[in-house]
């Protein structure tokens, strides 16, 4: 019973040191052993790896790619613009030893020297550069992290900013200043389009100038096109030229009597010296006029316009126009 005791007893022991003498590592691990806490040269392979229990130990080291996000660091950019940016950072571990041996914890150093990198990325960079010109920063990042990192084993594999926090004030003047960028570019294209029209309608003066008859067809072609809506108002040009020589003709009030003037000598005399023809020029633009009043009023009564009172008292003999002028006034102030 002894001896079966005892070789159950060196069964088990040898279990438990070959267990302990047996490890797995993993395709995507390399084992770095420490044999009485000397690191070997070279790191164990993937598959079974057998080492001495008690004596040797085995560390695992991950060579994926380890995704580490950044938290978010505020700073004050090169243009004095107080900003928070966070970025991600992606390694890996090329050097298990180095890695295991040269620094303590790998994840924490690469992440405190990827805060630092950024906070210094922010100072040395402007506003536009952040928002705009991110792939450049995203390399410059890249650079300044790696260089400390591959001491360490470690290669970064890339950095990416991820956002970039303004505060509320300066994404309103933003706003405004995109607003008035756009409002620009709206009036430069309008001026422009007023330009074009401007050149195409004085080489259609020009055309027109050269065949008078182009502008009557123009002007009925708009007349058409007016009338084409069911409007009921009809705008016609009236000629400035014509409202012109009226201005031009329309004669001065005499003075009047309430007004106190007295006839000067002098006056007089210049009347009384003036010649036939000087009265013939006074009285000729008088004429003129009242044969333009007489032919407007004709016209307005061939076409209708004028009021049946008016044309009544138009088509009147002057000495029966002023009886009937002189009564309406004796009987406005008969009421009066």
């Amino acid at each position: 019973m002894l001896a079966l005791g005892i070789l159950a007893a060196l069964v088990a022991l040898g279990a438990i040191t070959l267990g302990n003498s047996l490890r797995i590592v993993k395709q995507y691990e390399r084992g770095v052993v420490f044999r009485l806490g000397r690191v070997n040269a070279e790191p164990k392979p993937p598959g079974l790896t057998a080492i001495i229990p008690f004596v040797d130990n085995l560390q695992k080291v991950n060579l994926q790619i380890v995704t580490m996000p950044i938290p978010a660091q505020e700073g004050i950019t090169r243009d004095n613009v107080t900003v928070r940016v966070d970025a991600v950072i992606y390694f890996k571990v090329v050097d298990p030893r180095k890695a295991v041996v040269d620094v303590e914890d790998y994840q924490l150093a690469v992440g405190q020297v990827a805060q630092t990198s950024l906070r210094s990325i922010i100072g040395q960079s402007e506003l536009d550069d952040l928002l705009t010109n991110r792939e450049r920063l995203n390399q410059g990042l890249a650079i300044m992290i790696d260089n400390p990192a591959v001491d360490w084993g470690i290669h970064i594999d890339r950095v990416e900013i991820k956002d970039v926090a303004l505060p509320e004030t300066m994404k309103r003047s933003m706003s405004r200043q995109a607003e008035a960028e756009r409002e620009r570019r709206s009036r430069v294209i309008i001026a422009d389009g007023e330009l074009q029209a401007s050149n195409k309608l004085a080489q259609a003066s020009e055309a027109m100038a050269h065949t008078p008859s182009a502008l009557q067809l123009r002007l009925l072609q708009t007349i058409v096109e007016v009338a084409a809506e069911r409007n009921s108002t009809l705008v016609l040009p009236f000629p400035v030229e014509l409202l012109r020589f009226l201005e031009g003709n329309t004669p001065t009030s005499p003075p009047t009597a309430e007004a106190g003037a007295k006839p000067d000598s002098n006056s007089a005399e210049e009347e009384a010296t003036s010649t036939p023809d000087t009265a013939a020029a006074n009285t000729a633009p008088t004429t003129d006029l009242d044969a333009i009043v007489q032919a407007m009023s004709e016209s307005l009564k061939l076409t209708g316009l004028m009021p049946e009172q008016e044309r009544v008292t138009s088509d009147m003999p002057e000495q029966e126009r002023t009886t009937s002028d002189t009564a309406e006034a004796e009987e406005h102030l008969g009421h009066a």
